[in-house]
């Protein structure tokens, strides 16, 4: 027991120095600590009494190895992938996110994307989606989601299809560019996961919008 509070005490000294480290650097740091957690439970787990000590101290190291190793790798991608994003985008009002789940987000709204009851790309979002399909088609490991969403206006017998139909218009659009079908897929919400208020003009164009997530491919076994 006292071998696995020394190893995670020294963990935790590792997460609390992250403080001026860039976000590879931290994610790197964060990997490393929860891997060295992991391993250092694991070597007191499957160590005898005499040489648990050492079993921890060996998982430990171990896990830090591991999970920093592989939190930097796809940190590191990620982060390339998000650097290329934000210029191919900049100046189009898309932002450019990356979600909990470390997929990068493009939030593509009303006055590029989408009028009021249309899925036809508006002259404005081709270009866009030109520098989008580039960006892709130089990360080619990535996965991509497409997912429409519409305002409020109408039924749900109308939405969630237009919401659909934007999503593939999108989709078709990049796979005109050379983007891998394969790699896509495509959601609809409708009206059900609004930003804004539905009420104003001004909500509802926020509403109305498509979105683009961009995920590293799982290794293959």
């Amino acid at each position: 027991m006292r071998h696995t509070i020394i190893a995670l005490t020294a963990v935790s000294l590792a997460v609390s120095g992250c403080a001026n480290m860039d976000e590879t650097q931290r994610d790197t740091s964060t990997g490393a600590a929860i891997g060295a957690v992991a391993g250092a439970l694991i070597g007191a787990a499957t160590s005898s009494r005499s040489d648990r000590g050492k079993g921890v101290a060996i998982g430990a190291v171990a896990g830090a190895a591991i999970g920093g190793g592989g939190t930097y790798l796809w940190s590191k991608r990620m982060q390339e992938q998000r650097a290329a994003m934000e210029q191919a985008t900049r100046g189009s009002g898309i932002e450019v996110s990356q979600t909990a789940d470390n997929q990068l987000k493009l939030d593509i709204p009303s006055d590029v994307s989408f009028d009021t009851g249309r899925y036809d790309i508006k002259p404005a979002m081709r270009p866009v989606l030109d520098q989008i399909a580039t960006t892709l088609n130089q990360h080619a490991v990535t996965r991509v989601t497409v997912v429409g969403h519409t305002d409020s206006t109408g039924s749900d017998a109308v939405n969630n299809p237009l919401s659909v139909n934007r999503a593939a218009a999108t989709r078709d659009y990049l796979s005109s560019r050379g983007v891998a079908m394969s790699r896509m897929s495509i959601d609809g919400r409708g009206s059900h996961e609004p930003l804004a208020d539905n009420t104003t003009a001004a909500g509802r164009a926020k509403n109305r919008r498509v979105e683009i997530f961009v995920a590293e491919s799982a290794p293959a076994r």
